[in-house]
């Protein structure tokens, strides 16, 4: 158990202790000892400390994650289940499979990384027929029009991308807790928690995971843009995952160093966290997003269908640093969005809360520091949706004090159409209590990301 102190309010953060799985010893035979599997690794470069966190489950009531069954990853895997990764290979084997299973990231893992450990460049993964330099040629507005490309060259992209997502792409299995040892970055991949369910994640650096071959979607806004294909970690079809204390950056590769096309950023990556097709139970906790544009999406369309009553997801004690949307952007969801921290500033920000088609979305109790040239009104962002709840929330302006604002408020004084203060709900699933806004700085600042817990 880990208690601080802030003002008069007292935050404990509470480690479940598991008793650790027993002590596995290398084989040997006459020729001394045998080649050891991470699995039979594992005790031997863990402590006990290490191999006692990755057994805590989500604690009772902390968010959608909760519901149900609750969430408990790998927390009854066997001696045999646990691995130490430090490679793609390690990490594709270690992840597949429903049984119960701990993994633990050491050191840096990367997507690109090829069967004889040198990494792929983004030739050694493209189509034959494609070419970046041929599709500028091919699709630029003046020659071929604003209707989406078509004809061989796209068919190339396509191939080149399911080439990478072969690559980049590592799919997660049912009841897994995936744990960074300190300093573990994933870089360059997509972590896909698809139809599966009771996944946690937790103390990992997740960076860059950039796509090799952007598409063209002319008709996107009012002179079209770039659109890229993988997030640094997605939630579709899957129930009770818990995503905690990571950090989420694009590194030494930020979208504004990328050149512009067509009069538009070369867009290479989507998503930090997306939350997507029928996923649900989804709690979100204690994670820093750093300096990115598009952050964390649930709901992938607008189509009334199997997404009503799904995407139930909770925000919480999360800080979005820097980042210019989706902070988040929601459509059907019950989302409950309370005790983060936002720092919002930089060329090209453009909202934080969307509020899109049938969402209900609760924020309470949040923090906003603004950077120069955003108020208020720029914090909710109408996507076809008609109701938010907002309270307890606090705005610090440049150059300003801290008060409380009514967001609707401040957004109904200047757009068009109002917004509705009532989103129809409220949330009953929370760990401890909700602090007050002035404190959320003081406490998710220096305790939200990865490398923050005692590992």
């Amino acid at each position: 158990m880990r208690t601080i102190a802030v003002g008069a309010a007292l935050i404990t953060l509470t480690l479940t202790v598991a008793p650790a799985p027993a002590a596995v010893h290398p084989p040997t035979g006459a020729g001394g000892p045998a080649a050891l599997s991470p699995a039979a690794l594992a005790p031997a470069v863990l402590s006990p400390l290490a191999r006692q966190f990755a057994r805590q489950p989500l604690p009772t009531g902390d968010g959608w994650a909760a519901a149900g069954p609750g969430t408990t990853g790998g927390a009854v895997a066997t001696a045999d289940q646990v691995h130490v990764v430090t490679s793609r290979a390690e990490l594709v084997a270690a992840l597949g499979g429903d049984n119960p299973k701990i993994v633990y990231v050491k050191g840096t893992i990367d997507g690109f990384e090829g069967a004889d450990g040198r990494l792929l460049d983004c030739t050694q993964l493209a189509d034959p027929g494609y070419s970046l330099d041929a599709y500028l040629a091919a699709y630029d507005p003046a020659v071929w029009g604003r209707t989406a490309p078509t004809g061989a060259l796209e068919e190339a992209r396509v191939r080149s991308v399911t080439n990478q997502t072969r690559h980049t792409q590592v799919n997660v299995g049912s009841n897994t807790t995936i744990v960074g040892l300190r300093g573990a970055r994933l870089t360059g991949l997509t972590l896909m928690i698809d139809r599966v369910s009771n996944v946690i994640v937790r103390n990992i650096t997740f960076d860059d995971a950039r796509d090799c071959f952007p598409a063209w979607s002319p008709t996107d806004g009012e002179t079209g843009n770039w659109n890229s294909q993988y997030d640094q970690v997605s939630v579709r079809r899957s129930e009770n995952v818990w995503i905690d204390h990571n950090t989420f950056t694009d590194g030494t590769n930020p979208d504004r160093a990328q050149p512009s096309y067509f009069g538009r950023p070369y867009q290479v990556h989507d998503g930090s966290l997306d939350i997507t097709h029928t996923a649900s139970l989804v709690t979100a906790s204690w994670n820093r997003f750093d300096g990115r544009d598009k952050l964390m999406l649930i709901g992938s369309s607008n189509t009334v269908g199997p997404d009503v009553d799904r995407l139930k997801v909770t925000l919480h004690h999360n800080l979005f640093d820097r980042s210019l949307q989706r902070l988040p952007r929601v459509r059907f969801g019950q989302v409950d969005v309370y005790n983060n921290a936002y720092r919002l500033g930089g060329e090209g920000f453009e909202y934080a809360i969307g509020v899109g088609v049938q969402s209900a979305v609760y924020a309470e109790n949040n923090h906003f520091t603004l950077g120069a040239g955003i108020g208020a009104a720029d914090l909710l962002y109408d996507w076809g949706g008609t109701a938010i709840t907002t309270r307890g929330n606090w705005v610090r302006p440049a150059g300003g004090a801290a008060r409380p604002v009514d967001l609707v408020a401040a957004y109904n004084a200047v757009r068009d159409p109002d917004l509705s203060p009532d989103a129809g709900w409220a949330p009953a699933l929370r760990h401890g209590p909700v602090l007050p806004a002035p404190l959320v700085p003081l406490v998710v600042g220096p305790l939200a990301g990865a490398d923050r817990l005692p590992l």
